[in-house]
C-alpha cells in the first residue's frame, strides 16, 4: 500500500472545482489544513460564503476524490467558517484567473 502525502492529497483535491466558479478549490483558496495519519486524511476547509449553496457537493467531491487515492482508507472533510474566506486566500495562478492584481 502506498503512503499517503499531503502534496498527493492537494493534487487529488485540485480535481475537485467549485461549480459556480469553475475553480479547482486548493487554487481558490478553500482548503485551510491537510493532516494525513496512516491511511486517514482529514482536511479542513471552508467556501466563498457561509450559505454557499454548493457546499454539500463540494465536501461530497472531496471525500470522493480523496477516497479514490490509492492507500486511503478513510476520509473526513470538514467545514468550517472561520476564519472567512476571502479573495486573497487564492494562489497567484487563480487571482490572475479572475482578474484579481
Amino acid at each position: 500500500m502506498a503512503a499517503v502525502t499531503e502534496e498527493a492529497v492537494l493534487e487529488a483535491l485540485r480535481d475537485v472545482i467549485d461549480p459556480e466558479l469553475g475553480y479547482n478549490i486548493v487554487d481558490l483558496g478553500l482548503v485551510y489544513g491537510v493532516t494525513v495519519e496512516g491511511s486517514t486524511v482529514e482536511v479542513v476547509m471552508t467556501m466563498t460564503t457561509p450559505g454557499c449553496p454548493a457546499t454539500e457537493y463540494i465536501r461530497e467531491g472531496a471525500v470522493e476524490r480523496l477516497s479514490a487515492l490509492d492507500g486511503v482508507e478513510a476520509v473526513n472533510v470538514e467545514v468550517v467558517w472561520s476564519p472567512p474566506w476571502d479573495p486573497s486566500m487564492m494562489s497567484d495562478e487563480a487571482k490572475a484567473y479572475f482578474g484579481f492584481d
